[in-house]
């Protein structure tokens, strides 16, 4: 009799097909496709008399797959348990074992850091039990999560609105943005100036000197009378250089990326949000298929706070710098990174699976987003390893009636590692970096002008996805995994709305955040909340039992709530609205802005005597091709974003197509591109015009400049007869404003 295949299930399906691939016939790969069994939806699930004993069911909407599994798992001889290397991925795997009702004898766990063939086969053979300590910390985590969503939920439900939600990582990251946009509220801007020279030497070299202060000391220039004051001092006073000074200066490459890193990167780089950058990093971890190599994991695995590399893998970066940039580019020996105290470090840091794997070398297989965000990685890991970039610093002081005027200068002497990537900043400083003419200490400059300019200190920034991301980290406030679904979640709920990319709190968000701070100091409190996750770190390393951390959290916790009932009962809080420019057409009063099932859209205040409601306009580049007026953005009443004439029925123009910045370089009139996410290419829809692009032709991306280098490389193609278009014209309706 044959011997029964192995069973090994995974996640996801993209996973599953690039594993059984590398594993062969004697084992059968599937997918769970996430959580089969879970707390109620419908209820707290959670027995807090008896020890907060979870109340698990299975997913009402995968009883198929359940059933097909149990069915797999029963005629398999062993059930590999290969869900991802995480808490989460450890109590996922538990469920299964319960639910198949899977012995310990045959079920073992398995994992894998990275989807490539070595490490596949090689986790096969070195399978393990489920680490019930992982286990437990999941199971808290979600346990004290479902506790204060469930409790707080309903509480703001009764006390400010339906719909809404608390929860112990999100409300605290709320708290974050309104916090930071209290103190620029409460920030007094200071007045200070800076005064620049511009010196010329005898043979009419010139550069630009900065105000430094008095001697070697540093000063500041407060007000219009500092700067005056130093214009009389050396208004007839010579300007001498008192000091040279000449050096290398190295910079050393950045870390390589781990989850948090990697999110703020690709937010100020690609302008990604956090959730699409996890999305589009798992799919380069589950495998892409690479012509000629079939599926292929690219990276390790993404939700990581470590930054271990394996031996293998620096040996690997070594071998390819020397070979493609030589070997001044490779440092001493191996670059290795500590990870900071806390981190859990159970998986390398982010990286290519296969440093040969060029992103050139597999642009033509991956999507534009896949592409951008593995340049990112494979640039940042191998650059990591490179030697440090060298620049020759200069340093100039020129001494005036007892002042110091200095400028510096960087210039690049060798790139190092900046020859593959250098990291993106998030402000830029405004240190002058003009070139400077051979100087010798003692050379008398010859002023030509002095240029104040009066400055004012800023308050400090509003927080991108980025600097949030950082500023949690760096407080202890979640975990990688939390980063991303915590600042969707606020958003989603309209605590925090995106400016730009700026993320500002909403007049919600500042009274839910107000009650919190009020009634439940502790859960909204950072170094309380930083706690709790060195308490479930303590649970997950076997130091600290799940049920006495949840034990003592609730006993506080439930305190809280009773107080806060109490002093709330008969309380309704009510959000200010936010007000608009606009004037309601019926009653003549201010409009304000609300939120409905389609986005935000103008009401008047005077509801339920006054019913009017108008969109909210959005002013688009160009203009309109018919007429020449503006174009504005409109959201239908089903929610569909469509674009029109600011002049409405009098013109009739309306498209579902975007206005650009661009003009038709044949006929002048504004281009247009279709909707969607890549480098569309924007065409021209007037029909007179002899550049206009049929409707069924509108959706065709940008040639890349491979693509365009290989097209012009191809001979030039015979073309057809002209033929009479039977393209339909560009669609025109009317709208009316209600």
């Amino acid at each position: 009799m044959a011997k029964a295949k192995d069973l090994v299930i995974v996640e996801s399906p993209a996973k599953a097909k690039t594993i059984e691939k590398y594993l062969g016939g004697n084992y059968k790969v599937t997918a769970s496709m996430g959580h089969l069994r879970d707390l109620p939806k419908s209820k707290m699930g959670v027995d807090i008399d008896n020890g907060f004993e979870p109340q698990y069911i299975a997913v009402r909407e995968k009883t198929e797959l359940i059933n097909q599994l149990k069915k797999e798992a029963k005629s398999a001889g062993t059930v590999y348990l290969a869900t991802d290397p995480d808490r989460e991925g450890e109590a996922i795997s538990w469920h299964l074992k319960e639910l198949l009702d899977l012995p310990d004898e045959k079920a073992r766990r398995v994992t894998f850091n990275e989807i490539t063939k070595k490490v596949v086969s090689e986790s096969i053979l070195h399978p393990r039990a489920i680490d019930r300590d992982l286990v437990d910390a999941q199971q808290a985590r979600r346990i004290l999560d479902r506790i204060v969503g469930y409790k707080l939920s309903p509480l703001l439900w009764r006390k400010v609105r339906k719909g809404l939600s608390a929860g112990r990582v999100q409300s605290v990251a709320t708290r974050m943005v309104v916090d930071r946009e209290e103190e620029i509220k409460a920030f007094v801007s200071e007045e200070y100036w800076l005064l620049d020279a511009l010196l010329s030497r005898a043979d009419g070299g010139r550069f630009t000197a900065r105000y430094f202060g008095e001697g070697e000391k540093k000063r500041e220039l407060k007000s219009r009378e500092d700067v005056d004051k130093v214009l009389a001092d050396t208004e007839k006073a010579a300007f001498t250089v008192c000091a040279v000074k000449r050096g290398e200066k190295q910079r050393t490459p950045a870390p390589p990326f781990i989850t948090s890193t990697l999110q703020q990167e690709a937010s100020r780089r690609l302008s990604m949000t956090p959730r699409r950058t996890m999305s589009i990093a798992q799919q380069l971890y589950e495998g892409v298929e690479i012509t000629g190599q079939g599926s292929v994991g690219l990276i390790t695995y993404m939700r990581t706070d470590s930054l271990r590399l394996s031996e293998d893998a620096l040996a690997a970066a070594r071998d390819f710098i020397i070979g493609r940039y030589g070997a001044e580019y490779y440092p001493d020996k191996p670059r290795r990174f500590k990870t900071k105290a806390g981190a859990q470090d159970a998986h390398e840091a982010i990286r290519p699976t296969d440093v040969n794997l060029t992103p050139e070398l597999v642009r033509k297989d991956l999507t534009q987003e896949q592409y951008r965000l593995y340049r990112l990685i494979w640039g940042r890991f191998t650059a990591c390893q490179m030697a440090n970039a060298v620049y020759d610093n200069v340093s100039v002081d020129v001494a005036s009636a007892g002042h110091t005027f200095r400028a510096n200068y960087s210039e690049l002497k060798f790139p190092g590692y900046t020859a593959v990537y250098e990291e993106a900043k998030d402000e830029e400083s405004d240190e002058l970096k003009n070139p400077l003419p051979s100087l010798g200490e003692g050379e008398v400059l010859k002023l030509e002008k002095m240029t104040p300019d009066q400055q004012f200190t800023q308050p400090p920034a509003r927080y991108t996805e980025a600097t949030l991301i950082r500023a949690m980290e760096e407080k202890g406030i979640g975990r990688p995994s939390t980063y991303a679904p915590t600042i969707s979640t606020i958003t989603a709920h309209d605590y925090v709305i995106k400016e730009g990319k700026y993320l500002r709190p909403t007049p919600l968000g500042e009274v839910v955040t107000g009650l919190m701070k009020e009634h439940f100091a502790d859960i909204v409190d950072l170094k309380f909340t930083n706690h709790m996750e060195e308490e479930l770190d303590g649970i997950e390393s076997g130091k600290a039992r799940w049920r006495d951390v949840l034990s003592e959290f609730y006993d506080g916790f439930d305190r809280e709530f009773t107080r806060a009932e109490e002093s709330l009962d008969g309380v309704r809080i009510k959000v200010p609205d936010v007000l608009s420019d606009e004037t309601c057409d019926v009653c003549g009063r201010q409009m304000v802005v609300k939120k409905g099932k389609f986005g935000y859209f103008l009401a008047c205040p005077g509801f339920p005597e006054c019913t009017f409601t108008k969109p909210i306009v959005v002013e688009m580049p160009g203009k309109c091709p018919k007429c020449g007026g503006k174009i504005l953005k409109r959201t239908s009443k089903k929610g569909y974003v469509f674009y029109a004439c600011e002049r409405g029925t009098d013109c009739g123009f309306i498209t579902w197509d975007v206005p650009t910045k661009d003009f038709c370089p044949a006929c002048g009139k504004t281009m247009f591109k279709k909707s969607g996410r890549g480098p569309l290419k924007s065409f021209c829809i007037n029909e007179a015009c002899p550049n206009f692009v049929p409707e069924e032709k509108r959706s065709y991306k940008k040639k890349t400049p491979e693509e365009k280098a290989a097209a012009a490389k191809k001979p030039a193609a015979k073309k057809p007869a002209a033929k009479k278009s039977t393209a339909k014209k560009t669609t025109t309706k009317t709208t009316k404003t209600k």
